[in-house]
This record gives structure tokens, sequence and C-alpha cells, in this order.
């Protein structure tokens, strides 16, 4: 089947470092559509070739071996640009006739919005009038991909969803996450559900509670006019984080098949206990890094948060009374991702009193999606020759080590292909999209309240405020960090 990729925003940096690269690699393994074009759309002005040598620079750039001469040739010649204003009827026009003269007629049309969110709404209106959304029995189809941020709040969540649906199917719309497509959170679903051995423990019965941390050692950079009207809570937390927490919590489905996972999601998000205002300092915390007001950009009596820890609840008969903390944050001491499922401890600790140990034991298992890809397992062994002496030890799996010569992925490789292909399963559906954003929205609600946390400063490298420390040290617990390489785990 002919297949068209439209990329409205080509000019941008996401197309430059994400898109066109995933795209080439997916060339490069055979797995793109034969007669697979695509298509620049965005006001600069470039020409073909222009528009093909930024394109070649830029997937140089970040190519993890040798760049590929002969394979870029052949893929380039799938490239083409268009310039103008993609929200404009005019524009759709001109597309359109783009669109028609291929030779083989567009079979198949993927349309990749990686603009500015307030242009979402003109641009698939424009797409619209000129008919190129429409399908039809025998004619291929007509996908929208939507790059995140999916509104601002739950109000304009729902007002996009509206719009889009007064044009396009529900099948049709493609609410991307990144973060769902890694190698290492798809793997959450497979060690859930392919292995026998841990879904017995996966429940209040033996888990503690859960950790999800999501930190990175970078600051707001070139984002910072974006980012001070945004903060981590509508950044990260309301996606990303949401969505971790939905994988860990949810049960399996019957199939797997995109709308079966997605109930799944939904009703773990359903079940999330809100938090209202008066819990809001008992729940939540916020920081902003040492120096973020004079970042250029960046407001100077700025309280946009760049730090948040929160406790949530997912009551359900799985989860009841099991606490998910989850955290985020800019100029962390390290750029990591994990999710630590601590569990509880043994009925009776003799062995630790035997050894004279004051600290008691719990086993932990830790899902490393970034940068060291892996799971670790936590247990007790004993001293050899030291009577009862115990010492915690790991049982180590890594990605790099189990499957050498197989890189992992960028994540939107596999995205892109989905997209493509039409499976929905890794990306967002409307009710999704509306019920984090309705956590998120109390979570705010309370932060703009008499009731809020207050916004603390953390030095830049750190782990976060204090309060976050005090946020699960009140329960008797600590933060952990088994994913980093200069972390320091908890006991």
């Amino acid at each position: 089947m002919d297949t068209t990729i439209v990329i409205f925003g080509a000019s941008g940096d996401l197309t430059s470092r994400k898109l066109v690269p995933a795209l080439f690699s997916n060339f490069r393994k055979h797995r793109l559509p034969e007669h697979t074009r695509i298509i620049g759309v965005a006001r600069t002005p470039f020409s073909d070739e222009a528009f093909r040598d930024r394109m070649r620079e830029a997937v140089a750039g970040v190519a993890s071996g040798p760049f590929d001469e002969t394979m870029w040739t052949a893929f380039a010649q799938s490239l083409s640009y268009l310039s103008g204003d993609g929200g404009s009827p005019e524009f759709a026009a001109q597309l359109a006739l783009r669109l028609a003269g291929s030779g083989h007629g567009p079979a198949a049309v993927v349309y990749y919005l990686a603009t500015a969110p307030d242009l979402y709404t003109r641009i698939i209106r424009a797409l619209a009038g000129a008919s190129l959304l429409k399908e039809s029995d025998g004619q291929g189809f007509r996908r929208v991909v939507i790059e995140k941020p999916f509104g601002r709040d739950l109000a304009s969540a729902l007002a996009l969803n509206g719009d889009l649906h007064e044009v396009l199917s529900e099948s049709q719309i493609y609410r991307i996450d990144h973060y769902l497509g890694k190698e290492t959170v798809q793997n959450l679903l497979v060690f859930r559900f392919g292995n026998a051995i841990f879904e017995p423990l996966w429940n209040r019965n033996y888990v503690d509670h859960v950790q999800i941390t999501v930190a990175e050692s970078v600051g707001v950079e070139h984002r910072a006019g974006y980012y001070d009207h945004t903060g981590i809570l509508r950044d990260m937390v309301q996606n990303h984080l949401l969505q971790l927490v939905t994988l860990v919590a949810m049960e399996s489905p019957v199939v797997f098949e995109a709308d079966a996972l997605r109930n799944e999601k939904v009703k773990v998000l359903k079940a999330i206990r809100r938090i209202s205002p008066e819990y809001s300092a008992r729940h939540t915390v916020r920081g902003q890094y040492e120096g973020y007001r004079t970042e250029e950009g960046v407001a100077p009596d700025s309280m946009t948060e760049t730090f948040t820890a929160i406790k949530l609840h997912v009551e359900n008969w799985r989860w009841q009374g099991v606490p998910f903390y989850v955290r985020s944050g800019k100029r962390m001491a390290e750029k990591a991702s994990e999710i630590a499922i601590q569990f509880r401890r043994p009925p009776t600790q003799i062995l630790d009193v035997a050894a004279g140990r004051t600290e008691l034991f719990t086993n932990r298992l830790s899902m490393c999606i970034q940068p060291d890809e892996g799971i670790h397992l936590r247990f007790l062994a004993k001293v050899p020759d030291q009577g009862l002496q115990t010492h915690p030890v790991d049982m180590d799996f890594h990605f790099r080590d189990s499957f050498v010569g197989t890189p992992l992925p960028e994540a939107y490789e596999r995205l892109l292909l989905d997209a493509l292909n039409g499976d929905a399963s890794l990306f967002a559906r409307s009710d999704e999209i509306e019920t984090s954003w309705e956590i998120a929205d109390g979570i705010r609600e309370g932060w703009e309240s008499d009731y809020a946390p207050p916004l603390e400063r953390y030095p830049r490298g750190s782990w976060g405020p204090a309060a976050a420390d005090d946020l699960l040290g009140r329960d008797g617990r600590w933060w952990i960090h088994d994913c980093t390489p200069h972390g320091t785990a908890g006991a």
C-alpha cells in the first residue's frame, strides 16, 4: 500500500532529532511500507534538497555507529518539503495536490502534528475542509498523530478532544507519549504477564509500597519559555508518571489488543484517590531548583515547580492500602527512571535478630527504565563462615548483557511503526487523557489553595527538597536509588 507521512512542524527540533532518525532506522530495517513518502511541512522556506541536507546532517549527528551513506541516499528520495501555513485552507488545498500527484494516489496517510499545541485544531480543521481526513473502504486510511502536551488542563483537553471528534473517529487519533515507546517500559508488561512467579505477589498482601522516579540531571535549557508556563506536574506527572502507575497497577487484559489494554489502564486512573486541597501539603511536595529564576525566559518571581513528589493510592481490591510514591524533577543528582516494588517484611525476622541486626530487611524488585536498562531483584543471603550473619544481594538482568549486538531502539521507532500499522496499544485514548488531567487538576487546585505546600528551593545536583524525604519518612520509608550509578540504595 502506498503510504505518505506528513510531518507538520518539520523545521523543528523534534523532527530532526527524533522523527526522521526514527523513520530512517525503520527504513534501514526494511520495516516501512513500500513506496513510503515523507513530506515535511513548516513555514520556514526550504527546497526539497535543502530539507534533505538538513535531515542528513541531523541523522548523521545522532547515529550510534558509522553513518550508512548508501542507505541514506535511498531513503532521502522519499523526503520532500512543502512550505506554508499548515493551518490555512489554501495550504491544505496545496497539500491535497501534492498528495494526489504521487502517481500512485494517496492510499494511506499519517499526519504527524509536531507543532505548537495551539495549532492542532487549526491544522485538523484545514485538513478536514480539504477532505484530507476522509476514509473510504478500500482506499487506505487517514490517521493523525498528536504530540504532547494534549491540553494543559481538563477543560482544554476536553475542548481539543471535542474538536478532533468532530472530524475524526477515535480510531484515527494517536495521542503519543514517547515514554510508552521505550523498550524497558513495554518490558514491564511482559515481565508481569509473561512470568507466573511474580503475579501472585503483585498485590496488597505482599507489596508494602511502590516508588516511581523520573529524574533529569539537566535544567529547562531552551524550553524555559514554555516550561515556565507549564511546570513538572503538567510536563511529566500528568502523562509519563501516571502512565507508569497504570502499567504497574493494571489487571491483565483478556487479549493484548489496544482497547482491552487501554480499558485496564483507565480503570486504574479512575481508582486513584483524588487529593483534596486540605490534604495537599500532606500528600504532595513541590520544589524549584536554585537558579531557576535566572534562566533565560523565566520570570524573576516565578512560582513554577521543577520538582514534585506525590503520594497516591489506588483504591481497588489489588492495591487498597498500598501507597504509590511518584517523583520527578530537573537538575537532580542523576538522570534516571526507575520503578521500585518494595515487598513487605516477613512476619518474623529471626535471622536479623540472630545476627544482631537492628534494621529489618525487605525484598525489593527494581525495574530500571534508563539509563542502565534492566531489572534488579534484591534478596537475603547468608554470609559464608559468619554464623547466621546475612547480607542483601542483587540478582541482576541488563539488556546490554543479555542482548549483545541488539541496541535498544529509540522510542519513536516503535511508535511511528505502530501508527503506520494501526496498533494504538501504546497511544492514549480520549478517556485516558481526560482522567489523568482530572487527577493533575485536583493536585493543581490544592497548590493554588490556602492549603498549598510551600515551593521549596533545592540545590542543583541533589535529589530534591528535604520535604520529599519527609513525605516518605512520616511513613517510615525512604527513597530508593537502585538504578543510578552513584545513588545510594535504601535498605
